[in-house]
């Protein structure tokens, strides 16, 4: 199965599973782990019922609506304009992102793919290269959410060659998916985790609010290296992390760029912010949160969480001597290790 996150950057929470006691009296505890859309899933839930064997369907219902990776998804008949009809996965994050992408002031753009692609990060053939002048602004002219809508059970696009690209929303979409799925069938405490974006629910196996580590934006070039910056206690809610500092490409130069692209100047994004963690009721906007803050200065980032009701953010930025400063947004909560 190709990769539907292919240009979203591994994320930087991991679900700690620390409990190890009984559920409680709240029904049998059930978890299933696996390999999705090239990533790693952990779920964990409390019912009375065995729910696994609806977990994968659930995401492939998500991959054969929005993955640009699987040639027979519905996005990828619209990226081809062979076919424009919508399905409600469609239509539930194409509005997040008209949504996000005005609070962001544009920074927040799925129709940035034929860029991303351009620049080797995407789910286009073309091999990693720094792109010309000329082609970055021949896609530039493709780019604008706000320039396309949906009408009718149509996607109405900006031009011809625009194409989407949701990989920033949909592993948080599908979070929530089967977290739906599981209070469907009763559940009411649950920990979804698809490649380290999380939807939870309820209570861990302890009766407490599950408990979750951030890494630290720890850059090594050869090897994914997991390093605790906190621990947080959340429940009811979606997290999601996105960075630069794992997903990032070089020149022929040795030059690195990273896999956020601006859908304004059409290049690598460069700001001071190294990972964004953001808290929000639904896994989806979270996600799609997290990528709008790491394409923005920290201030307007965290200006515009203040915004959305309920998220709140968490930035780890840079300062010249190479130390890190870590910016909040006002309800973040604090390092549960150190309270």
């Amino acid at each position: 199965m190709r990769n539907i996150n292919n240009c979203v950057p591994i994320v930087c929470v991991i679900a700690a599973i620390l409990m190890l006691s009984c559920s409680c009296g709240r029904g049998r505890v059930w978890e299933q782990s696996g390999m999705v859309w090239n990533t790693t899933y952990h779920i964990t839930w409390t019912s009375a019922n065995d729910c696994s064997d609806s977990i994968l369907p659930v995401m492939k219902q998500v991959e054969m609506s929005l993955s640009p990776f699987n040639a027979g998804s519905v996005i990828s008949a619209i990226n081809r304009s062979e076919s424009m009809t919508v399905d409600r996965h469609i239509i539930k994050v194409f509005e997040k992102s008209q949504e996000i992408n005005r609070a962001s002031g544009g920074m927040f753009d799925p129709t940035v793919a034929p860029l991303v692609n351009l620049w080797g990060f995407g789910y286009g053939d073309k091999e990693p290269a720094v792109p010309t002048d000329l082609s970055i602004d021949s896609a530039l002219r493709l780019v604008g959410i706000s320039q396309c809508q949906i009408a009718g059970g149509v996607m109405e696009k900006k031009s011809p060659g625009t194409q989407f690209n949701f990989s920033a929303i949909t592993k948080g979409l599908g979070c929530d998916e089967v977290a739906a799925m599981l209070r469907r069938n009763g559940a009411t405490d649950y920990m979804v985790e698809i490649g380290g974006e999380l939807a939870l629910g309820g209570l861990n196996r302890r009766g407490e609010p599950w408990r979750i580590q951030i890494d630290a934006p720890v850059n090594n070039d050869s090897s994914v290296t997991h390093r605790r910056l906190m621990v947080i206690s959340v429940t009811d809610c979606g997290v999601a992390t996105s960075g630069n500092y794992r997903n990032f490409r070089r020149d022929s130069e040795g030059r690195r760029f990273g896999h956020t692209i601006s859908p304004v100047t059409g290049r690598s994004v460069e700001t001071s912010t190294l990972s964004a963690t953001v808290i929000a009721p639904t896994c989806m906007e979270a996600d799609a949160l997290a990528t709008a803050c790491m394409a923005m200065p920290a201030t307007d980032a965290l200006a515009m969480i203040e915004r959305f009701e309920g998220a709140e953010c968490l930035l780890v930025t840079s300062a010249d001597d190479g130390s890190w400063r870590l910016l909040r947004s006002s309800g973040f909560p604090s390092d549960h290790e150190n309270s």
